[in-house]
């Protein structure tokens, strides 16, 4: 009787810690959908302040021939001058490489010779 007790008992206590699992994570779930949801929302109304480059209408213009020098400011953040970005770009440089100088043609190469196989008699 004493181990009926203690097997309903296990179950009682799995079923408990299994409810309080599900609780916990349906809250965490919850909290998260919550943060992203907000993360979300203030993305887009930085976006909203942003408006396309070029602009439908210096697009227009630009098809009718008229020369647009300067572009709307499109209301993103001002871009570092290039000066500052200089370490930035020493560090993404790649390197140029040019063949080796060679003064072999391709008709100079020697091939291995190959010995004929010893006649079978």
């Amino acid at each position: 009787m004493a181990e009926h007790n203690d097997a309903e008992r296990r179950a009682a206590e799995q079923q408990a810690a299994a409810k309080k699992h599900e609780e916990d994570t349906r809250k965490r779930l919850a909290e998260e959908r919550e943060e992203r949801e907000k993360d979300r929302n203030e993305r887009m109304a930085d976006y909203s302040k942003v408006k396309p480059t070029p602009t439908q209408e210096e697009n227009d213009l630009a098809v009718s021939g008229v020369h647009l020098p300067e572009h709307e400011a499109d209301g993103s953040q001002e871009q570092p001058p290039q000066a500052e970005n200089k370490q930035q770009q020493e560090h993404h440089r790649t390197r140029e490489t040019k063949p080796a100088a060679t003064h072999q043609q391709r008709g100079d190469y020697a091939t291995r010779a190959q010995t004929p196989a010893p006649k079978a008699e």
